[in-house]
């Protein structure tokens, strides 16, 4: 699905609708965009609606970044702009199989991330207009971006 979204504030209501389809699931959500397209944004205010308690920064020098969510279930935010061109198993398995994790620059790992997934995909516009492709990749993803689908629509 392709949507439209005008502000800061649409970028934020976009995430935490979108935490409330998937809590308490066990699920990859893959973010792409550009440097400066509001990857980071995003990822504060899921984490935050999914009852993580700390704050969120990008983990682009460590990697990876682990946070508890309100019921108690990991958060994992990976961030893989520096594993460009590194081939081995990192053993992120772990974080996608229990809980949600958020994985930015997810191209660089593609080969390690599990079928079913959500793809993000933030195009930048003029000003703070962003252009958003979603896309679910299996069966428990391809659900939710439907149900995102219509609650967007019934709410606008």
């Amino acid at each position: 699905m392709k949507f439209e979204i005008h502000s800061l504030n649409e970028t934020k209501q976009f995430a935490k609708l979108m935490a409330k389809l998937v809590q308490g699931q066990d699920l990859v959500l893959c973010l792409s965009g550009d440097l400066g397209a509001g990857k980071t944004t995003w990822t504060q205010t899921f984490g935050k609606e999914l009852g993580v308690k700390k704050v969120i920064n990008s983990p682009t020098f460590n990697i990876m970044k682990a946070y508890k969510q309100g019921d108690g279930k990991p958060f994992y935010h990976i961030d893989a702009y520096r594993l460009e061109g590194i081939d081995q198993d990192l053993g992120f398995e772990e974080c996608f199989d229990d809980g949600i994790c958020v994985i930015e620059w997810s191209h660089f790992i593609e080969n390690q991330i599990p079928a079913d997934h959500i793809e993000i995909k933030i195009l930048e516009g003029i000003d703070e207009d962003r252009s958003i492709e979603m896309i679910g990749t299996g069966p428990i993803s391809q659900q939710i971006v439907k149900e995102y689908e219509h609650d967007h629509i019934m709410h606008g």
